[in-house]
C-alpha cells in the first residue's frame, strides 16, 4: 500500500469536532496501537483561524486577530481527506509522544509549542493557504 499521509503532508478531517479544518501529519502509525487497533494519523490543526486585518489596526488589535488556536489528535485514515501540499515541520517532529495523549499537562505544552510555530509561520508569510478558513 502507498504511503498517503507521511509527515508534514497537509490534510483536511472529514468527520468529528474539526470536520473541515485543515491539519499537518506530525506521525502515522500504519499498524495501529493496543489501545487504537487502527490504521491513525497524529496531527495538528487549526481550530481557530486567525482573523482578517487592515493598515488602519493597532498593533495591539493585529496581534489578538493573529492568534491561531491549535489543536492535536489521533485521526483514523479514513477519516482524512489528503491535499496535495505539504508543510516543512522542523519544530514539530519531536513535540508530540505517546505520553501526550494520556498526561493533560503535556498535552497543553505541546498544545503552546504548535501555536507559537503556527503564529510564528502565519507572522512571516510563509503557507497563508494554510491559515484560511475552508469556504465550502
Amino acid at each position: 500500500m502507498v504511503k498517503i499521509y507521511k509527515p508534514g503532508k497537509v490534510a483536511i478531517v472529514l468527520s468529528g469536532r474539526q470536520a473541515g479544518k485543515k491539519v499537518v501529519v506530525i506521525r502515522q502509525v500504519d499498524e495501529g496501537t493496543k489501545d487504537r487497533p487502527y490504521p491513525h494519523a497524529i496531527v495538528a490543526g487549526v481550530e481557530r483561524y486567525p482573523l482578517k486585518v487592515n493598515k488602519r489596526m493597532g498593533e495591539k488589535k493585529i496581534k489578538s486577530r493573529s492568534r491561531v488556536k491549535p489543536f492535536i489528535k489521533a485521526v483514523n485514515y479514513s477519516h482524512l481527506f489528503p491535499t496535495r501540499y505539504a508543510l516543512e515541520l522542523e519544530g514539530l517532529k519531536g513535540i508530540v509522544s505517546a505520553d501526550t495523549f494520556t498526561e493533560p499537562t503535556q498535552r497543553d505544552e505541546s498544545k503552546k509549542t504548535i501555536r507559537k510555530l503556527f503564529e510564528d509561520r502565519y507572522a512571516t508569510g510563509k503557507n497563508r493557504w494554510f491559515f484560511q478558513k475552508l469556504r465550502f
